[in-house]
């Protein structure tokens, strides 16, 4: 058995080396891409490209080894390869540990620097001013709906849509003792907390839930205090030394939150697109009807619309819609010529690879 075990090592000691050898051809193939690249001056990150490479990755993939830690992996191989290309900086909303900071690293990988943004303002704001070349932010979360103020940053902005991404949202309750029993308050950000209730009216009844900033300034908050306990991601207990109490507290074990890649640059069409656009209508009696007309008459799949106050005058509203597609295909291009009938204003804010929960 000893033997077998040995030769067995040997076999994987083997396999490791040839797993290093042809990283090193891939880097090499990497400058290869960034010296053309940069004679044409293309942006490193290329999003239709990285959508490609996983849709092919998990239609090659056959196991045993899992879908999901194969494409951690080459999540981390395809963020080596952007540092050899660009030094790569993005920014995103929150503190360290917060849910958008572990979406973040989950997209660009751990060879990006990152930025915090105090406000998604601050995002929106580093990567108009090239403090980094992209931003991450909230937009969606399956159980407490859309992100208002991402919305609205989006009417001022001249940013793009880039890329899009679901996350799963799982929470811990955390502790300096780690002892339910010994928790008087419990600290979290108000979204935290309400996709929380059920948990804590069942395990926490009558204890006061007090609202912060952000996770990951409720586990700081903890931190100070022996009877408090924080709700974040678990990745703050270890950023702050804080003890498990519970792990995946989350009413709602179906639980994503969506995030949006904002950049300077448009995406190009991978054949499985979204796009999202802005409109604001005329003041008529059927114009929302006549806004929705040219999706149905097309046949182009309409995914989402909200409404915004435009804050230029009392009811007056824009409108967010999303639809599958590219801004380069022929029957978006249709529709979008067909709104001008019914809007004053046509905004498309990215046409981007479509990403799945």
């Amino acid at each position: 058995m000893k033997k077998d075990l040995s030769v067995i090592r040997k076999k994987i000691d083997g396999l490791d080396g040839q797993i290093v050898r042809i990283l090193n051809e891939r880097a090499k193939a990497v400058l290869e891409v960034k010296r053309v690249k940069d004679a044409g001056k293309q942006q490193a990150f290329a999003p239709h490209r990285e959508a490609e490479v996983y849709r092919r990755l998990e239609r090659l993939n056959q196991g045993p080894f899992p879908q999901e830690a194969l494409l951690a992996v080459f999540r981390e191989i395809m963020s080596g390869a952007l540092s050899l290309e660009a030094h790569l900086q993005v920014s995103y909303f929150g503190q360290v540990g917060t849910n958008t900071h572990i979406a973040a690293l989950q997209k660009f990988g751990q060879s990006s620097v990152y930025r915090a943004g105090r406000s998604l303002k601050d995002v929106f704001m580093d990567v108009e001013r090239g403090r980094a070349q992209y931003g991450v932010v909230p937009i969606e979360n399956s159980t407490e709906g859309i992100v208002n103020h991402t919305l609205d940053l989006f009417v001022e902005s001249e940013l793009k849509i880039c890329s899009e991404f679901f996350m799963p949202i799982t929470y811990t309750l955390m502790s300096k003792s780690g002892d339910l029993r010994r928790i008087r308050k419990v600290y979290s950000h108000p979204q935290s907390l309400a996709q929380c209730r059920l948990w804590l009216e069942g395990n926490l009844p009558g204890v006061p839930l007090v609202e912060s900033a952000s996770t990951a300034r409720a586990a700081q908050l903890a931190t100070k205090e022996g009877s408090a306990a924080a709700i974040a991601p678990d990745l703050a207990a270890r950023l702050y030394h804080l003890k498990s109490i519970a792990n995946r507290i989350e009413d709602m074990t179906d639980n994503f939150t969506r995030f949006l890649v904002i950049g300077r640059t448009a995406a190009e069409p991978t054949g499985d697109d979204k796009t999202s656009i802005m409109v604001s209508i005329k003041d008529r009696v059927g114009a929302l009807y006549e806004l929705l007309t040219p999706f149905q008459k097309l046949g182009l799949n309409l995914t989402s619309i909200e409404s915004r106050p435009s804050r230029r005058k009392a009811w007056d509203y824009y409108f967010f819609m999303d639809f599958l597609g590219h801004v380069r295909d022929a029957k978006v291009r249709q529709a979008l010529d067909r709104l001008s009938d019914s809007t004053t204003l046509v905004k498309v804010l990215g046409s981007y690879p479509r990403s799945e929960n």
